[in-house]
């Protein structure tokens, strides 16, 4: 797991969106997390050494069963998890093939339109990464 010096656990995710097979809107992807109970965009704790955007591609794939194509940096969001801080790099990621299969960490996965996404998600932190998507996205 990486760290900063100060003790800073380093993460990274990535706000991964679609058009949706019905009507061609936006679509991003939730993932519930049974441990936590609790609904986040695909992320992990970087490995040691591991760039961010590498970490956040291989935790979509990992948690979705997705690839996907990385877009704009997000804002990066920080918070204290178990008494400890943690910094979260986030990317749009447009999603391309793939197959969710549940799995230890995730048993389920939602694809919502932004408004219904923003409601669904659990941390007040992870809203404000829909409009962040958004803007970044003007022509999906």
């Amino acid at each position: 797991m990486s760290r900063t010096a100060n003790g800073t656990v380093l993460a990274a995710g990535c706000v991964l969106w679609r058009h949706s097979p019905f009507d061609d809107g936006l679509e991003l992807c939730l993932v519930h997390r049974p441990r936590y109970d609790d609904w986040s965009y695909p992320k992990g704790k970087l490995k040691r050494g591991e760039d961010a955007l590498t970490g956040a591609v291989r935790e979509v794939l990992e948690e979705t069963g997705f690839h996907c194509e990385p877009g704009p940096a997000l804002p990066t969001v920080r918070y204290v998890a178990n008494g400890r801080p943690k910094e979260v790099r986030y990317w749009a990621a447009r999603a391309t093939d793939g197959e969710f299969e549940p799995n230890s960490e995730v048993d389920r996965v939602l694809w919502l339109p932004p408004a219904t996404a923003r409601n669904r998600l659990t941390q007040n932190h992870d809203r404000r990464l829909v409009d962040a998507l958004r803007a970044a996205l003007p022509a999906a």
